[in-house]
């Protein structure tokens, strides 16, 4: 059955339903989303978002985190919180003939998470050692450092976990008032996927979302990437270089041409062997053993970023090198042959990227969600089978915002 998006109305809001029937196997997976909830929404303290996710992994109040997870463990449920970028998701996932059980601890949880000082120092503890070990994560630092420098004075600036001085100052009072303010009806998407009748699910969540706080919708705010080249060297003790790199794509997530970048960062670097970034930094001159570039493209930013590691002597050859290619890039476009080697790749590869029911599930979802018309990714396939060369070229040469390239290295002392 193909998925479709359907509405509950609670409390004078109308609570979108994305749902995908799938009776192959006896299984249901439920997602409460609540939009402009996840890290975006840390304008008081980096890392909050993440910090009361977990804290809604500790089970109730009334139960603890232990006995909770029994209770789940015992009939094979799983519940849990997570968040995105734009968004704090809360998963149930289950045989078909424990959803009934399943949907009553789902409901718990939202009425009653284990706020209290004991979750809170609990997760405190494990996030700070977490934070502690990624310093020497050079990839994690200089990914950190990159965010930090193409979004420069805005919250999207600041590690979606967080930092040791920011974990260490949320306190119980903190989570308390992010959940109120975020897990509320008037922000909620349901996306429900599995062995389940719409009709069914409705009348049984709609008791859950009934009793939720309605609160207050916000729409996701659009942070622009500094358009200013900056630089920012961080020296630890490493035995290799690590370069990453972004700059602005000025194209937005529902814009007609996204196909074309799709495409075009393809054969620049996300293509892995046979993309120009692979191609010229270690098949031809050895410098890394991969490199990567990447459209990140969403409702609160849009840009490409890559990264490579070398050798530490190699370093300035490596960056100088990437300059090159994405100048090149820009300057002369691409050549029939990396269309077509990358129209196969895209098209052939297609099955795999729905052949789960959760794949088909999210995929419909990100179209509602973007708010594209469902089967708009069928759509844009048929569109790369038929985009031709002079049109992708001038597509790419129109965008030389991404020579603006900022760079976040970790090097040695």
């Amino acid at each position: 059955m193909a998925a479709t998006v359907e509405e509950l109305k609670i409390k004078d809001i109308n609570i979108p339903i994305v749902f995908e029937e799938d009776k192959r196997l006896p299984l249901v997976t439920m997602q409460f989303i609540f939009q402009n909830s996840g890290s975006i929404a840390d304008t008081t303290k980096a890392g909050l978002a993440k910090f009361s996710a977990k804290i809604m992994n500790e089970g109730t109040k009334e139960l603890g985190s232990s006995a909770f997870a029994e209770k789940l463990e015992s009939r094979a449920i799983h519940i849990s919180a997570s968040t995105g970028r734009e968004t704090f998701v809360i998963e149930l996932g289950c045989l078909k003939e424990e959803f009934d059980e399943g949907l009553k601890y789902f409901e718990l949880l939202l009425k009653d998470p284990n706020l209290t000082q004991e979750a809170v120092q609990k997760v405190k503890t494990t996030t700070l050692g977490n934070l502690a070990r990624k310093e020497n994560d050079f990839d994690y630092v200089a990914s950190n450092e990159l965010k930090a420098l193409l979004f420069e004075g805005s919250v999207l600036a600041n590690p979606s976990s967080g930092t040791i001085d920011s974990v260490k100052s949320i306190d119980l009072n903190d989570v308390q008032e992010f959940l109120d303010k975020n897990l509320v009806s008037s922000k909620l998407i349901v996306a429900v996927g599995g062995d389940v009748d719409i009709k069914e699910l409705k009348d049984k969540i709609s008791k859950i979302i009934a009793s939720m706080p309605k609160g207050e919708a916000s729409s996701v705010k659009k942070y622009e990437v500094s358009k200013e080249v900056k630089e920012k060297i961080v020296k630890k003790e490493t035995q290799q270089a690590y370069i990453y790199f972004g700059s602005p794509y000025n194209i937005s997530v529902n814009s007609e041409d996204y196909y074309k970048a799709r495409v075009a960062t393809f054969i620049l670097g996300a293509g892995g062997f046979g993309s120009r970034l692979m191609e010229e930094i270690r098949v031809k001159k050895g410098l890394a053993y991969s490199a990567y570039a990447r459209l990140q493209v969403s409702k609160s930013s849009s840009y490409m970023s890559g990264y490579l590691q070398t050798k530490l002597e190699s370093l300035e050859d490596a960056k100088a090198t990437v300059k090159k290619i994405v100048a090149d890039f820009v300057k002369e476009g691409v050549t029939e042959e990396e269309l077509e080697q990358t129209k196969k790749f895209l098209l052939g590869s297609e099955p795999l990227r729905v052949e789960t029911m959760s794949q088909r599930l999210h995929r419909t979802f990100m179209e509602f969600y973007n708010g594209q018309e469902l089967g708009n990714s069928l759509k844009e396939l048929e569109k790369i089978k038929k985009l031709k060369l002079d049109d992708l070229n001038e597509f790419i040469k129109f965008h030389k915002e991404i020579l603006d390239m900022s760079f976040a290295i970790v090097t040695k002392r």
